[in-house]
Order: C-alpha cells, then structure tokens, then sequence
C-alpha cells in the first residue's frame, strides 16, 4: 500500500510542477539528485549522509554535520532536502562535501541512491521516515538515525490502522527523541533503543548567538544614536574645540516582532499606536511588497524606516524599522527586550528559541501546543500565550511598568534555553564514529 501511494504522490509532484514553482524546482531537483551524486560521490571516501526535510529540520541537524566535520575530518558528509525552502536557502551550506535533494521514496530510487552514496551511517532529522530508503539501509546494516524527533499518541504508528506502517521505525538503530513521552510510546509499540536528549536546536541557537552580526542599523534604531554621532534630535553640534559635543545615546526600550503575519500585525501595532514609548522593530515573515504596505497602513503618526532603505542616521531617529529583507532575524533579536513570535493565530508559532536566547520574555499567540520548547518557555516563566488583542495589552502594560517583571521573564527565558543545551554531545556519545 505504502509503494503505491508513492507512486500516486510522485505523479501528483509531476503534475502540479506544470503550474508550481516550487514544486517545479523539487521535481527537476529530485530528478537531478542521480547525476549530481553520479559527478562528486569519491568511492574511496566514507560519507555520513544527512537528510532534512527543510529549512528548519536543517537547523536541528546542523550542530551535528558541523561537530562532525570539526571532530572526524576523515568523513565527507552528504546533505539532502526534500522541499526547495531548504535546499534553495542552502545549498550553497559549506559544511558539507554535497548536497542535492533526495529522490522520492520508491525502491527503485533507494537502491540507486544508496549504490552510489554508500554511506557508513545516516542521520533523519525529527519527521523523517521514509520506509524504502529505511527498509534498504536497515538490509545494509548501515547504522541509522533518528534525531530530535518527536512522537504524539495521535501519529499514525500508534493507532490500530498504522501498526504495520510502523514497522518502518524499527528500521533505526537508534531514536535520540526530545522527551519521556516519545520514548514511552516507542516502548508501547516494542522500539526500545531510545535515549532522551532534547532538541539540538538549542545547541544550534546557542551557536547563532555566537555568531550574531552587528547591525549598525538596528543599534543606532536601539540607542537613538548613530556610531557616526547623529542622534534621534539630529546632528551633534560642533564643540568649540571643533569636535562632536558627547550627547548620550536613549537607549531606547524596543520591541521586536519576529516571523509576523497579519494577524499578529493587528495586535501589536494596534498597542504600539497607542503607547509612544517603546520603539518597535518587525521582521514580517512575508516581505513582499504588498504585505509591507499592508503593515505602513496599520502604523499611525509613526516615522517608519526600512532596513534596505536607510542609513543608521535615519533608523537612530525612527520610531518603527521593518526588516524587509532576508538573514538577520536571529541577530536583531540581540537589540530588543521583549519578542513577538507569529504565526500563533494561523499555522503554528515560528522559532521562538532564537528570541529566548538572548534573554528576553517571549510572547506567541494560542496556536503552540504542539511545540515543545514554546510549552517549556511557558512554564519556565520566559513565555507567554495570548488570545487576543486585551492578553497582550495588559501583558505588555506590566512589562513596560515592572522592571523586575520584565527582567526576571527575560532571565528564566534564557536559562531555560541554556538548561536544555548539549544535545549534541548526547547523541555523539552514543554513535560509533
């Protein structure tokens, strides 16, 4: 039954890439894995392959391939992606020796794949469970891996009806899942070689902060004072001596809004209208043109900047900036002091650890019970559910009038990121390198 949906999901890929080009680029990418592989495979090297659905997948699976590649340089590492948002995002990634996508899962395709790559071992990032790549790697006695993957009692595995589909989980030799809960259901269905370890994206959103950029732009916004010596009220004068007179910069109080979307926007713009003194910096999930514009019609008696269209000078003087471009969302989370995670009031909450890590309370609206680190913030008390616009204004009211409320939240935010650190190690500990 598996091999014939397959099928029926490798023609609907085909067809709906005559009028999607999204699902134009996997098709042509997926068909175009073979010669890629065919053209860099070296036979006289050992691969570790990593597959990631997407983007975010990618991120969990990073600390991992980049631990690798620092600690056991005698393995090449492969890299594929099952959808374009990741594979196109970074397929330039240089922590790896090839990356392609991976073709669709019939046993055709598996054989092939796994005669040209003959990896020593594999690693499937959270939802990954492919059952003919599985079945063949398993019949290879290659070592495989499940890792930061998750299971809920509502999965197909643990009903009746997908006992048999579940056979494809005792493919792995060996599940590091992110809670208790996922290892008790594993041991409901006789999968007993399961450790504990927590989600490698907190080690991976540790690394980010490391390496955060500076951003001229969003520091003159923060401080109302650009390095250049122009303040929120202008240029400095000149001082006798000739030189710029010292004003000190505002370092104003900023609120910053991550991955919005409209319905997140109504809410907090709304508040930010009314209350002057905070600034406020957005980062839309959607850049496009006619979500932007949508976000200026929101915004009321606000002098508004965008990140590709100004200089510090004139972000020092701005009440809003709006990223309106792409790969600075985890940096500008360091010159904020309250974050805004969106997507809560539609398909589920973007990253919200990326936020917490820089040690500032975290706030998401009510679609987040599925996602474990957004329930840890909860009950940390670095994290907060709203419903609608009244939960965030006397949320936001408390933050902007208790200093010790507003600095204990961002405290427990970040110690609960760094409490649940070193998964990687975890994993590493238990695979035979």
């Amino acid at each position: 039954m598996y091999n014939v949906v397959i099928y029926f999901v490798l023609w609907g890929i085909a067809i709906a890439s005559l009028f999607n080009e999204k699902v134009r680029k996997m098709w042509r990418g997926e068909r175009d894995a073979f010669r890629v592989l065919r053209e860099n495979v070296d036979p006289s090297e050992k691969y570790i392959w990593f597959h990631a659905a997407s983007l975010g997948e990618f991120e969990q699976g990073r600390p991992l391939m980049e631990r690798i590649r620092r600690d056991y340089p005698q393995y090449k590492i492969l890299l594929t992606f099952y959808s374009p948002s990741g594979y196109e995002v970074r397929k330039n990634y240089e922590g790896a020796d090839i990356i392609c996508y991976m073709p669709v899962d019939t046993r055709l395709n598996a054989i092939r794949f796994l005669r040209l790559v003959r990896p020593v071992m594999a690693f499937f990032i959270k939802y990954e469970f492919w059952s003919n790549f599985l079945h063949i790697l398993k019949y290879r006695n290659i070592p495989t891996y499940s890792v930061s993957s998750i299971f809920r009692e509502d999965q197909v595995f643990f009903k009746w009806y997908g006992r048999s589909y579940a056979n494809v989980l005792k493919c792995f030799t060996r599940f590091f899942v992110q809670n208790e809960e996922s290892k008790r259901l594993l041991a409901g269905i006789g999968i007993t070689d399961v450790d504990v370890v927590g989600d490698t994206r907190f080690d991976r959103v540790l690394q980010i902060k490391e390496a955060a950029k500076h951003l001229p732009i969003c520091e003159a916004f923060r401080k109302g004072i650009s390095a250049d010596g122009y303040s929120s009220d202008g240029p400095l004068t000149e001082s006798p001596a000739g030189k710029s007179a010292s004003v000190p910069s505002q370092d104003y109080k900023v609120f910053v809004a991550g991955s919005s979307w409209p319905p997140d926007e109504e809410i907090f713009i709304r508040f930010f209208n009314e209350h002057k003194d905070w600034r406020l910096l957005i980062a839309p999930h959607v850049i496009a043109e006619e979500h932007l514009k949508l976000i200026l019609s929101l915004l009321k008696d606000k002098k508004v900047v965008r990140y590709t269209q100004t200089t510090p000078e004139e972000a020092a003087g701005a009440d809003v900036l709006i990223i309106d471009c792409f790969g600075l969302l985890s940096s500008m989370y360091h010159y904020g002091d309250v974050a805004y995670i969106g997507g809560g009031f539609g398909v589920g909450i973007h990253n919200t650890l990326e936020a917490a890590v820089w040690n500032m309370p975290v706030i998401f609206g009510p679609n987040n019970k599925k996602f474990q680190e957004a329930q840890g913030l909860l009950k940390s008390g670095g994290g907060f559910e709203i419903n609608n616009f009244e939960d965030f204004a006397g949320l936001m009211k408390s933050m902007m009038n208790d200093e010790a409320f507003l600095k204990s939240a961002g405290e427990k935010a970040g110690e609960f990121v760094a409490s649940l650190s070193g998964a990687t190690d975890k994993v590493l500990s238990k695979v035979q390198l």
